[in-house]
């Protein structure tokens, strides 16, 4: 009988250990992401804030994981905000700021991907609008295509990489990752300037500006997030605290009305500012102010007064023109309508010359950027659109009247369109990125939810900017080799 109750209590234990053996080993049915992405090699951002809702500004704390291949592979806290003014308003799909954070909430260093280690960072999506039924860059390229390009043209520009970004449990499509603009020894290169740079020597660099809206970063507003829905009058509050106002206006004359008027006042489309990014607004002295307002109105006086019929020039005492030309080129290759004109950078470093660039902010542009003809330059923009609150500056127009910067200009496009210019090179480009979306299935996933009604035919699309390659840049070569 002892023995029969042993086995029993043996049969019992071994029960109940299969029992929970299979309880154990049971999967986790649970799913990791709110979409299901597969053997996806993109690489897929999970934000979670905690409850607290993302503002325009200041940023908030929340937490960021990193996962390829299903697989956690960063963690790290951050402060997160929305990003961008038009595009903040128009765009359902918005996009972000972030700073990588400690725990105590300080900004610290971090490197993300092969980027070089940073703390300030952009997740950027593009504008999609639901209510009326618009997409702006349906093949999800723009901006890194751009990037790419410049990059390969032996110029800085944002590192970029494309990722599928979900907040709150709730999917947001792909994204691209990329590098915000700002001095660093990785990024713009240039010298630290501190209030107490003022000699001779050391206030001459480096400087950062920037041709562009006045966005509620610049402006410092306090206000809840609604406010920033409906705020277009912020974007041409310019004062000079925050920018100074070239003595120029569009066509090369000299103002005769003073600057810092209301916004979207009836002369503003003569106007062009420049908004201090580095040193920012707040940091920057009156002197440094004084410095490079004034070397930027040698300069310009100097393009609107130099006779072009000789060979002598002082423009170019001021300019690296080899900066000029690159982002000339690749803002025309790209059709960049905003470019020259919004979302402008230049810099100048310490003993150095200004120069032209990064490029930056491509949303609105090759295929789509019909604001100006295929077969027209975007400096024209003056000759097609009237009386916009942020017009050409006289520069470009005025540098294409010049046969040497003409001359520069023939010689780099030659040399480009035989190497990373080539049509070859640009279709190249063009279709591993899409294959590399597609393959993936983020194309599929991006448009579930951001499709806007228009049945988006993506193939389509990837044809359509190639087709646009062809012909922008076959233009390009006839109206350049004439010169």
């Amino acid at each position: 009988m002892n023995n029969f109750i042993r086995y029993a209590a043996l049969i019992l234990v071994l029960f109940l250990w299969s029992c929970q053996k299979e309880i154990i080993e049971e999967p986790n049915e649970e799913p990791l992401f709110d979409v299901e992405i597969g053997s996806s090699e993109i690489p897929y951002i999970v934000i979670e804030t905690n409850g607290i809702g993302i503002l325009n500004e200041p940023k908030i704390p929340a937490e960021m994981n990193i996962y390829i291949h299903n697989v956690e592979i960063q963690s790290v806290n951050i402060g997160i905000e929305y990003r961008g003014s038009t595009s903040f308003r128009i765009s359902n799909k918005k996009s972000f700021g972030i700073e990588t954070w400690d725990v105590d909430g300080n900004d610290i260093d971090v490197a993300f991907f092969d980027f070089p280690m940073e703390e300030d960072w952009i997740l950027m999506g593009h504008i999609v609008n639901l209510d009326q039924g618009y997409i702006f860059d349906r093949t999800l390229m723009y901006h890194y295509l751009g990037y790419q390009l410049f990059r390969k043209m032996g110029r800085y520009a944002s590192r970029s990489k494309f990722v599928e970004l979900e907040i709150n449990g709730n999917y947001q499509g792909i994204y691209v990752f990329m590098e915000k603009l700002k001095r660093d020894k990785n990024r713009i290169d240039i010298q630290t300037l501190s209030p107490a740079d003022i000699d001779p020597e050391a206030i001459t660099g480096g400087y950062i500006l920037k041709i562009d809206k006045t966005a509620g970063g610049d402006l410092n507003i306090d206000q809840p997030l609604e406010y920033f829905e409906h705020n277009w009058d912020d974007d041409a509050r310019y004062t000079s605290d925050i920018s100074f106002r070239s003595q120029y206006d569009i066509n090369g004359d000299l103002l005769d009305f003073d600057p810092y008027d209301s916004p979207y006042h009836p002369n503003q489309y003569l106007e062009t500012y420049f908004l201090y990014e580095y040193p920012k607004a707040e940091n920057i002295t009156d002197a440094q102010k004084a410095y490079i307002q004034g070397y930027i109105h040698d300069f310009e006086t100097a393009l609107s007064t130099d006779d072009f019929t000789t060979e002598i020039r002082t423009y170019t005492d001021y300019i690296d023109l080899s900066s000029f030309v690159d982002y000339f080129i690749i803002n025309e290759v790209c059709r960049n309508v905003d470019g020259y004109r919004l979302s402008t950078y230049l810099y100048k470093d310490r003993g150095g010359k200004l120069k032209m660039g990064p490029i930056w902010d491509l949303n609105i542009g090759y295929d789509s950027g019909d604001r100006v003809p295929l077969d027209d330059w975007v400096i024209n923009y003056n000759q097609f659109v009237s009386k916009d609150a942020w017009m050409m500056p006289f520069w470009w127009p005025k540098l294409m009247e010049d046969p040497i910067f003409r001359s520069a200009l023939k010689t780099r496009w030659t040399e480009l369109r035989s190497s990373v210019l080539s049509t070859e090179e640009l279709l190249s480009i063009v279709d591993q990125t899409a294959s590399y979306l597609q393959e993936n299935g983020a194309v599929t996933r991006n448009y579930a939810i951001w499709d806007a009604g228009l049945g988006v035919d993506y193939e389509s699309s990837i044809e359509s900017l190639k087709s646009y390659l062809e012909s922008r840049t076959q233009w390009m070569d006839g109206e350049i080799s004439s010169f």
